[in-house]
């Protein structure tokens, strides 16, 4: 096993993925956490049938933290409504290039994906295919030329952090696809999930300190 979880019950399944690892791939033979968890519960359930596993929300693959798993269609569902309804929270940690101005503020863009590159770009509003991308961000702590920021996701656009950090002159380091010229792996960390356990309704919260430079 080469994620850690930090909570299952019948419902749900709360891990940390590591960088490097997609959440879900078609690459047949290619090592996801969908097939890397399904097996972990192959071996801990006397099922005859395969285990369920749904997909919740999605970790680029250079991008490590925290990911929620719905073990049964019921989660799934109360789950996605939350995701749909701004009742579920996803807060990351990211290492950016420049210091924000001003330190606390709100991004928002419209996106378009271009699927033969795998990126994302800041278009007008009446683009084809155009999507909004909204999300908040704080200035934690600066060194040198870097900051740290807190970022809190509104909508969860391919690549959105990215692109919209990278829009506004600080690309995260490590992120050669938008701007940074660092060898470092990228710096983006999923660290605070917050939702509602879908049966019981409890607020629950987890959170992921990643190991960062200053």
């Amino acid at each position: 096993m080469i994620s850690e979880i930090l909570h299952e019950d019948e419902e749900i399944l709360v891990c940390i993925k590591p960088a490097g690892i997609p959440t879900q791939t078609s690459r047949i033979g290619s090592p996801d956490m969908v097939s890397i968890l399904k097996n972990h519960l192959r071996h801990v359930s006397y099922q005859k049938q395969g285990p369920y596993l749904a997909v919740i929300h999605r970790l680029d693959q250079p991008v490590e933290g925290l990911l929620v798993f719905a073990k049964t269609p019921a989660a799934a569902a109360a789950l996605n409504r939350q995701l749909s309804t701004s009742g579920f929270g996803k807060h990351y940690l990211a290492v950016v290039h420049s210091i924000p101005s001003p330190a606390e503020g709100d991004l928002e863009h419209f996106l378009i994906k271009d699927t033969r590159t795998n990126t994302s770009r800041v278009c007008a509003p009446n683009t084809p295919g155009a999507k909004r991308a909204r999300l908040h961000y704080r200035l934690l702590r600066t060194k040198d030329d870097f900051s740290i920021t807190e970022i809190t996701l509104d909508t969860g656009r391919h690549h959105q952090i990215r692109v919209q950090m990278s829009r506004i002159g600080c690309p995260i380091v490590g992120d050669r696809k938008y701007g940074s010229d660092s060898s470092l792996p990228l710096c983006l960390y999923a660290a605070r999930l917050t939702f509602r356990h879908p049966k019981t309704k409890e607020p629950l919260t987890y959170t992921y300190t990643p190991i960062l430079p200053f």
